[in-house]
């Protein structure tokens, strides 16, 4: 497949290295030079690409989902942090009959590990004495705290238990990430953690993804993609 990638931060370079590996072909790049591009500029850019893949800032999102519904590119959405946002992003995607996937998380762990915390919030739920915290870390350039998928957590946890679970975050050196739920009692303490060994999982579910949107049409979650695959 022929990709546009949008970013060449860290994700993005590697991005680009795996999907080389795997013999896909990386057209255009687009970078902080191509910021004063409006959404049907760069639009032009990106047709005859089969998917484009997103790990830029999140002002930009938008601009950048219209821009691959206005060339019929289906988009893999990295980036975090544009939920304020999503409204517009949906309008768009509908209007030009797009398609978009998004996950504050790439990783195919990380999404087990959603389903596994869901399952134990689901369980926690009926005993009074445990009460739910949430500690995260990442590297020291990673903007948002907490992160998007500490929030998803909280969300998959709060469907179960109290609204008000505590997130500890911090950033630090050149941790790729780390997510620890956990159940905290005056008898005992429960604790599940994720832990991402390098970003090459974040890249790797990005292409994933970008393989599994190509000839849809609307608006998935990574989740998604995850399910069809324990599915299978």
């Amino acid at each position: 497949m022929k990709i546009a990638l949008i970013g060449y931060g860290a994700m993005g370079a590697l991005v680009a290295r795996l999907a080389i590996a795997a013999t896909d072909e990386v057209g255009i790049t687009v970078t902080s030079e191509h910021a004063s591009l409006n959404a049907s500029q760069l639009a032009e850019l990106l047709r005859g690409h089969d998917v484009a893949i997103d790990f830029s800032i999140a002002s930009a999102v938008w601009r950048n989902v219209e821009a691959c519904a206005l060339a019929a590119v289906p988009l893999v959405e990295g980036t975090t942090g544009w939920q304020k946002d999503e409204t517009d992003v949906r309008r768009s995607i509908a209007e030009y009959k797009g398609a978009l996937v998004y996950g504050a998380n790439f990783s195919v762990g990380v999404n087990v590990f959603y389903r596994i915390v869901s399952e134990a919030s689901r369980l926690m739920a009926g005993l009074d004495q445990y009460r739910a915290f949430m500690e995260e870390e990442h590297h020291a350039r990673k903007r948002d705290a907490p992160s998007g998928t500490a929030l998803q957590l909280k969300k998959l946890m709060t469907e179960h238990l109290q609204s008000d679970i505590p997130i500890a975050s911090v950033r630090a050196g050149y941790i790729p990430g780390t997510h620890s739920v956990g159940f905290d009692s005056e008898a005992d303490q429960i604790r599940l953690t994720h832990t991402a060994r390098s970003r090459e999982g974040f890249a790797a579910g990005a292409l994933l993804a970008a393989r599994w949107i190509m000839g849809r049409q609307g608006v998935y979650e990574f989740s998604d993609v995850i399910e069809q695959m324990i599915g299978k």
